[in-house]
């Protein structure tokens, strides 16, 4: 392979490294709102006027980061195709060990919303919908599965939450970077709004 070769195909793999990172926030924001609204929503008596459109949203919210959960994996069998096609890595313990974390967040990323389908499924025949788009069921419904669902939906998301914790950890350094970048733009944004006014 060339010199010229190998750029070319270094560049796919940053570009393919980009998007896959593009995705991972527009995910980490999507799961985000579905924590904020599903903790607030799930606290709302019945009586209130909008709790419906929280609940409909809340699942549009989750169908959506199936959709991007969908795209983010073909996106990763290419980087990791690009990557480790011609050179296997290294399977040291810290390899694995990153490598089992990111597969249970995965796991965590499809299990979440599929629970949220059967919950709402076994509650109700055709109560999914895409921002007012009906969408098929996906589970028959079935009352006495109810609790079940909502029990497995619960129980998933919190572990879930344990296990972003978990990789928040072990990524602190992005982390710190990625909010001194957000805590830097915002105090911009404010004092140009001040020097404005």
């Amino acid at each position: 392979m060339t010199s010229m070769q190998q750029s070319t195909a270094k560049s796919r793999m940053n570009s393919a490294f980009k998007y896959l990172m593009s995705l991972h926030w527009w995910m980490a924001a999507c799961y985000l709102v579905l924590f904020v609204v599903g903790t607030f929503m799930a606290q709302l008596p019945r009586e209130v006027s909008f709790r419906g459109a929280l609940y409909d949203f809340h699942k549009s919210i989750g169908v959506l980061t199936m959709a991007l959960l969908t795209w983010r994996i073909l996106l990763l069998l290419r980087v990791w195709w690009r990557k480790y096609a011609k050179r296997f890595p290294k399977f040291t313990p810290a390899w694995l060990k990153t490598v089992a974390l990111h597969f249970s967040l995965y796991v965590f990323m499809w299990a979440v919303p599929v629970a949220g389908f059967f919950f709402s499924n076994s509650f109700k025949s055709n109560n999914v919908s895409f921002f007012g788009i009906m969408l098929p069921d996906l589970f028959p419904q079935n009352k006495a599965m109810v609790e079940v669902g909502r029990s497995l939906h619960f129980w998933l998301s919190y572990t879930f939450l344990a296990f972003i914790v978990l990789h928040s950890i072990a990524q602190w350094k992005v982390v710190k970077a990625n909010w001194r970048r957000i805590s830097g733009f915002v105090k911009s944004k404010v004092a140009h709004s001040s020097e404005a006014s």
